[in-house]
């Protein structure tokens, strides 16, 4: 329920009513859920940044898919190896394909 509150923010057509909607929200939980509302009242910036870009831009902001991508490519590559010596070899095995990942994205025609 609250998950479906929250992204009433986002569906709104402008800016405007995205923060109108945001000062709703925050309201509305904070009578059932204040620890909620006050987590959401103090990452309002952080949240609603993307709000002053073009309405265009929106879809792709919000978008997780290279993230997404991002953690299969690194699960994919970690059960490969199976099991790691110590936790600096994971870490050196994430970066390693996060690094091989920005490459292909910076020599890609499109970007993300």
């Amino acid at each position: 329920m609250v998950a479906s509150i929250i992204r009433t923010i986002f569906a709104q057509p402008d800016k405007k009513h995205v923060h109108a909607q945001f000062d709703e929200v925050v309201r509305m939980l904070g009578r059932s859920h204040p620890k909620v509302a006050g987590m959401l009242d103090s990452a309002r910036d952080d949240l609603l940044a993307f709000a002053p870009l073009p309405y265009a831009h929106w879809r792709q902001i919000w978008s997780t898919s290279p993230l997404e991508r991002g953690n299969k490519e690194i699960k994919r590559s970690s059960d490969v190896v199976g099991t790691f010596p110590n936790p600096t070899a994971l870490l050196r095995l994430a970066g390693h394909v996060l690094i091989e990942q920005h490459d292909e994205w910076d020599g890609a025609d499109r970007r993300y």
